[in-house]
């Protein structure tokens, strides 16, 4: 999949700019497709020559003129065509720190890499539960889903909760490993 279907589901909740759309990527996109500002930008450009979002200009008084995009129709179809089809194959996990373990024998070292991933861990997991609350919005779940008119962002936010619970519990078990290694001496 390329980052072209993330920036149209990404417009699917209305129209943004470059930098608003930047920082949806950076709070609800983060957990399962991250994208640098330019890459969004490079994609932006692209989808716009392609027909598949449109793009106005603002001006502003105090502030440099800003490009907002919207989806078109052509936009939507081709993303409801890419949401119809399966996955072409299952999830990979591409991640340094593992490599970094894989090659280690210094129990310190990875204790150190192994707490400084929990602090990651646990920050986006704050991050993605101050989401989840502004989404719910004293609502319960069940009234959530209920009322709510799309329920994708929804389930992509628990997908990320669940991972960064995932790697808390997994930085744990590492933690309990390697005191038991250090132990045995």
């Amino acid at each position: 999949m390329s980052l072209k279907y993330a920036v149209l589901a990404a417009l699917l909740e209305g129209e943004a700019s470059g930098y608003e759309l930047s920082k949806v990527f950076d709070i609800s996109f983060a957990n399962f497709w991250p994208a640098t500002p330019q890459q969004l930008y490079r994609e932006l450009e692209r989808l716009a020559q392609d027909g598949l979002v449109e793009a106005r200009f603002v001006q502003q008084e105090r502030r440099p003129n800003k490009r907002m995009f919207t989806l078109t129709e052509a936009g939507r179809q081709d993303l409801r065509s890419f949401a119809a089809e399966p996955p072409r194959r299952p999830t990979a996990v591409r991640d340094e720190l593992l490599i970094k373990l894989q090659a280690m024998d210094d129990p310190g070292t990875t204790r150190a890499m192994i707490e400084e991933r929990m602090t990651w861990a646990r920050g986006k997991l704050g991050r993605y539960e101050r989401v989840r609350a502004r989404m719910l919005d004293g609502r319960t779940e069940e009234e959530y889903l209920r009322e709510s008119d799309r329920v994708g962002p929804y389930l992509t936010l628990l997908a990320g909760i669940s991972f960064e619970e995932q790697i808390l519990a997994w930085c744990e078990r590492v933690l309990v490993v390697l005191r038991q290694r250090v132990a045995q001496g």
